[in-house]
């Protein structure tokens, strides 16, 4: 007697989850050039003012911590 219930093999998995990743692929709706270079010129802005801040924080934090050494130093 076969179970109707039983789990689908590993082959069938993949198999579904590749069919159902091609459906949602073609629900997506794509940039234009226009936007994309838009997009890209936000986040590349973004990355340089984080990285300032980065680099000012450690330049701060480096003076501070060479100011308590050399305290402690005498």
């Amino acid at each position: 007697m076969a179970e109707t219930n039983s789990k689908p093999s590993v082959i069938e998995r993949i198999k579904r989850w590749f069919r159902e990743m091609k459906s949602e692929l073609k629900k997506v709706v794509w940039p234009n050039r226009k936007t994309m270079i838009k997009n890209t010129l936000v986040v590349l802005a973004c990355v340089l003012a984080v990285g300032i801040f980065i680099w000012v924080f450690d330049a701060i934090a480096g003076l501070f911590v060479n100011g308590i050494i050399s305290l402690v130093k005498g």
